[in-house]
Parts: C-alpha cells; sequence; structure tokens
C-alpha cells in the first residue's frame, strides 16, 4: 500500500500534468502508472481512463468511483498582429483572477511553451477603462513574440490549441498543507487511485471500476458517458471543492480546510440521496472520521450525470476542500484528503446489495 511520501509524489503528477478540458492526454498518462497496478485500463476516445478492480468477478452490484481529469483553462482563439495570442475560457473562470500569471501554452508541435497573461497597463488606460470591470476578452497570453508571423513560424502557435496555469505542486509538512493547481479535481483522481490501493487484495460484496472522467468543466460531458459504461448500482464522486473558510461568515462556513471532507446535501444539479448520505455521515461519526456537511446553493460535480443513469443511481460526494478553487492555486490538506478516502474505503468495505437496495 502507498505510504504518505508516495501519496504525495503521485499527487504531485496528477496535479502538475496539463489537462483543459478536451485536452486531457497528459493527465491520462500521469494516472495510468498507478492506475495499471491496481486492474485493468481503459481510455476511451473522450480521454476518459476507466480502471476496474482486480478483485472484481463481474456478478455483484457494481460500484463506479468518479472524478474528473480536466481543469479549468483557456483556449487560443486567435493570434494577434503583434504576436500575443487571444483566447476564451474552457470552464469557469473569474476575469480578475487571470491576468499577470504565468501559463503554459501548447504548440504545434505538442509542446508546452511558457507565457504570461496580459491586460493594458494602467500608465495606457483612460479613467474609464481603470474603473470598468476587466472583461476576458481584454485579455492576452504574451509567448515573447514580436509579431503574428514569429508567434507562427518560430514559436509554433495555432489557434485551437490549450492554455493552461503553469504551476508546481509543493506541500509543506509543518502546515500539512498541499499548494498547486488543478485541485479540482486532481485530488479526486488521486482519490480513486488511493482508495482502490488501499482496497488491494481485500474480499469485498461489490465490483469497483473508477472513473477519471473528461470534460466536467465543461457541463460534465466525460460523466455522462461513463456512466453509461460502466452502469453502477451505486457511485461515490471524489471532488477537489471550494472551501469557503475564508469568504463566509463563521457561521456559515461548510467547508474549511483541515476539518475533514465534506459531503453536500444539495447542490445546484443534485440532491444527494438523503439515505445514503446520511448512511455515509452517521458512520464516519460511529468511526471518528472528520467530516462537514454542506448545503450548495451553486455549483455541481459529476454526480449530475451519474445518478440520472439508468433507472437513477445512489451517489454521494467526498469532497477535499480546496481555498481558491477555479484560480491558478489551490490550498488543501493532505489530512482532509485521507481522511476522504478512509471514509470511501470504509463505506465499500461494508457495502453489499442489501446496503444499497436500502438507499
Amino acid at each position: 500500500m502507498m505510504d504518505k511520501k508516495q501519496t504525495l509524489e503521485m499527487i504531485a503528477a496528477i496535479s502538475n500534468a496539463n489537462g483543459a478540458p478536451g485536452f486531457e492526454d497528459d493527465v491520462v498518462a500521469a494516472i495510468l502508472p498507478y492506475a495499471r497496478e491496481l486492474g485493468e485500463t481503459q481510455v476511451d476516445r473522450m480521454r476518459n481512463l476507466f480502471i476496474r478492480r482486480r478483485e472484481n468477478t463481474g456478478d455483484r452490484p457494481v460500484v463506479q468511483l468518479d472524478a474528473h481529469s480536466d481543469e479549468v483553462g483557456f483556449m487560443v482563439q486567435a493570434i494577434c498582429p503583434n504576436g500575443t495570442l487571444r483566447i476564451i475560457p474552457l470552464g469557469g473562470w473569474v476575469s480578475h483572477n487571470v491576468p499577470a500569471h504565468k501559463m503554459w501554452v501548447r504548440n504545434r508541435e505538442g509542446a508546452y511553451i511558457p507565457g504570461l497573461t496580459a491586460s493594458k497597463p494602467p500608465h495606457f488606460m483612460t479613467a474609464q477603462e481603470r474603473s470598468a470591470p476587466l472583461e476576458i476578452s481584454s485579455i492576452t497570453v504574451d509567448v515573447g513574440a514580436t509579431s503574428r508571423e514569429e508567434a507562427v513560424e518560430v514559436f509554433g502557435v495555432r489557434i485551437g490549441e490549450p492554455v493552461v496555469p503553469d504551476v508546481t505542486f509543493t506541500y509543506s509538512e509543518k502546515s500539512d498543507l498541499m499548494v498547486g493547481k488543478s485541485f479540482d479535481c486532481r485530488l479526486g483522481c488521486a482519490s480513486i487511485v488511493k482508495t482502490l490501493d488501499a482496497l488491494k487484495g481485500q474480499a469485498l460484496n461489490v465490483d469497483i471500476t473508477g472513473a477519471c472522467a473528461a470534460q466536467e468543466e465543461v457541463g460534465v460531458r466525460g460523466a455522462t458517458v461513463t456512466a453509461q459504461v460502466i452502469r453502477p448500482d451505486i457511485a461515490i464522486v471524489f471532488e477537489g471543492c471550494p472551501a469557503d473558510d475564508t469568504c463566509v461568515e463563521p457561521y456559515m462556513v461548510q467547508t474549511a480546510i483541515k476539518r475533514g471532507p465534506m459531503l453536500r446535501h444539495v447542490d445546484a444539479r443534485m440532491i444527494t440521496n438523503p439515505r445514503y448520505q446520511r448512511y455515509a455521515l452517521d458512520l464516519a461519526a460511529q468511526l471518528n472520521i472528520p467530516v462537514q456537511e454542506a448545503v450548495r446553493s451553486a455549483g455541481s460535480t459529476n454526480g449530475a450525470a451519474i445518478h440520472l443513469t439508468g433507472s437513477g443511481v445512489p451517489v454521494i460526494v467526498i469532497g477535499v476542500p480546496v481555498r481558491y478553487a477555479h484560480t491558478h492555486y489551490g490550498v488543501s490538506a493532505y489530512a482532509d484528503f485521507d481522511n476522504g478516502v478512509k471514509l470511501a474505503c470504509e463505506i465499500l468495505q461494508r457495502m453489499d446489495r442489501a446496503l444499497i437496495e436500502s438507499f
């Protein structure tokens, strides 16, 4: 079983991989070395990655472990005459978080080249421009070219290519905090691998298939496919969920770092199966696994697609709190990640047909 050092190395590899929606190839490549140790792997044409547990028998209820492999990013829309790049967002960005950051831009050779997000300097702004909200359309990426021809011929830039944050994962043992990009939802992908690794060789009453789904950030598209392929009887969705402990009143905090994984009762696209949710919360309390529960009025997960599959699938979401999700840098506690995996393992070790039917 992977120890903490090995787990952190895995999280770093998966977090650092570049994977804008639709371009998850590098993320899949980062996960595969770990996944192949756990069972049969398959990658479909959307770049959804399936991990079928080696101990599956084919005649038991099926559990889907879900996470998404993409990250919020951008796509090159046009190359300006001065060599800078116009971009459009892939996923939910807030425009004022975008400028003045390092980015990776994929070129026609498939290499990621460095760039910077740029906006008009204040020295050249009118008073009206300074007071107006910044629009994504006003932000460009500068790769160092001085003309369109140089951007194309020397840097190999072309339209339609992905752009992602340039951030390297770090971990502080003193604070137990991880800092990196794409924790939404690479921490979920790592949770699938870690859960399957922890259960390796154990006799269970269910078959388990993990699915790292593509294109969640643009409308849970990959999970719409994975759920149809797996046809689960029940599911656990792992997420890197936005932490609220720095931005709401103390009495409203429901997703704080260092207080355990968060299980949501509802979000914009799914009411969590209340019987399954209560079972998970009660089990966590019984086993002294710290968890948080939340009522979300916005946002969604792959559970939106999975719970509507077939005749309806009970789903819970185990979320690792991430401060500053959908920006360049996320901050999460390793203990929250670890406790999410522990809870998933405890649920799966108790899961059987009768329990599933009781939900």
